[in-house]
């Protein structure tokens, strides 16, 4: 029984104790949810912004959307609407970043490679049709000429496009790491004409594209250029010229030399009229051709032998003799004259007469280039500049001549 009664003693102060120690447990429980409030209280203050920090926020966000607005209405003002998505655009420039910081990471040195620049052939085509319609391409303009006006359409720019340049006109080839070859193309899939043909073309030019990106340019692809190997008959290579030797015996007179010229000249000149004629006959295919006649000048050999003896006796020159082509009212003929350089207008306009007949008034001599009326009779072929040869046309006169031609009067 003691033994009994000790032990529920013992027992009595455990249970006492227990109790303690749960009573104690709630309060450190009690006290550490305390603590644990006050320490998120601390970090929301922390992490909160002053009140001057706030109220620059908010300011800066209403003039932001003051800006926003104010640019919304400018442009429905015009009727545009911003349909821009800044989420896309944002998560585009966090990729760019990304690239860009992996590109810096694993860069090493040497392995750089430049790039090359980019064509865009498609959108070249596509560009030069509308900058051809721009420049009037397959539309006649009205051109005037001397003898009145004719409809003329505008020729397009030949433009080769290879895969490694491109070529312009017969020009050299450019590939596309120069920069003029750049510039050229980027203005074209701008949508402009090449700023390199500016001062000559100012109002643009049609563009003629040949297509050959899948071409690779050789230098033997330029138009003109011989495919061959020059080679000389009889010698492997170019020897030097040897210098002309005299022709033996005696040496004929001025007089002569000149009479045996005029002869020689004369019938290897006929021979070349006749071969011309008869290929411009044979190769017309339906296109009219002009005629020509030969328009002889009777006095012309006694000039001839009177400038001779005159020279031989004072030691001066030969007569000189220029060669005149022109074309009639018509274009049918063309009357090939030979004659002196003191010779003058008045002289010419008796040789059309005795050739064709009617009345040497009825009609005026001039020059294409430049465009020039000569109706001074007095003056010599060389007042006029023309010698030693010439192309000269015949118009009929106008009794009533418009002013303001532009023709310059001789």
């Amino acid at each position: 029984m003691e033994l009994m009664s000790s032990m529920m003693q013992k027992i009595s102060l455990l249970e006492q104790k227990i109790d303690k120690q749960a009573q104690e447990i709630q309060l450190k429980d009690r006290k550490i949810a305390e603590l644990e409030e006050k320490m998120k209280t601390l970090q929301k203050g922390e992490d909160a912004p002053d009140s001057s920090t706030a109220e620059d926020l908010e300011r800066r966000c209403l003039q932001l959307q003051t800006q926003v607005w104010e640019m919304e209405r400018f442009l429905n003002d015009y009727g545009l609407i911003w349909v821009g998505d800044r989420h896309k655009e944002l998560e585009d420039v966090e990729s760019l970043r990304d690239d860009e910081l992996l590109a810096k990471k694993f860069w090493k040195p040497g392995e750089a490679v430049v790039s090359k620049h980019q064509v865009d052939f498609d959108l070249i085509l596509e560009n030069v049709k509308g900058l051809n319609t721009l420049a009037g391409d397959g539309v006649s303009h009205v051109e005037h000429t001397p003898g009145g006006a004719r409809l003329r359409q505008p020729e397009p720019l030949p433009l080769t496009l290879y895969q490694n340049g491109i070529v312009m006109l017969d020009g050299p080839f450019r590939s596309y790491e120069e920069q003029s070859a750049q510039q050229c193309l980027q203005d074209i899939m701008d949508g402009y004409f090449p700023s390199e043909l500016q001062a000559r073309y100012p109002d643009g030019v049609p563009l003629q594209v040949t297509d050959k990106r899948d071409v690779v340019f050789q230098e033997g692809d330029l138009p003109g250029s011989f495919p061959g190997h020059g080679q000389v008959v009889g010698h492997s290579k170019l020897s030097k010229v040897e210098e002309p030797t005299e022709i033996p015996g005696p040496k004929p007179s001025l007089k002569q030399f000149w009479n045996k010229y005029s002869k020689s000249s004369m019938q290897s000149e006929a021979m070349a009229t006749q071969d011309t004629v008869r290929a411009m006959q044979q190769n017309s295919d339906g296109v009219r051709s002009s005629k020509e006649i030969t328009v002889g000048t009777p006095r012309l050999p006694a000039l001839q032998r009177y400038g001779l003896e005159r020279a031989e006796e004072t030691g001066a020159s030969a007569p000189q003799v220029c060669t005149l082509r022109i074309k009639s009212e018509s274009g049918e003929q063309m009357y090939v004259i030979k004659m002196l350089f003191s010779e003058t207008i008045g002289d010419l306009r008796q040789h059309l007469a005795h050739a064709r007949g009617g009345d040497s008034d009825s009609y005026e001599i001039i020059s294409t280039f430049p465009q020039r009326v000569y109706a001074d009779n007095s003056r010599s072929l060389q007042e006029c500049g023309l010698i030693p040869s010439a192309s000269l046309l015949l118009r009929r006169r106008d009794p009533f001549p418009p002013e303001g031609t532009g023709l310059q009067t001789a």
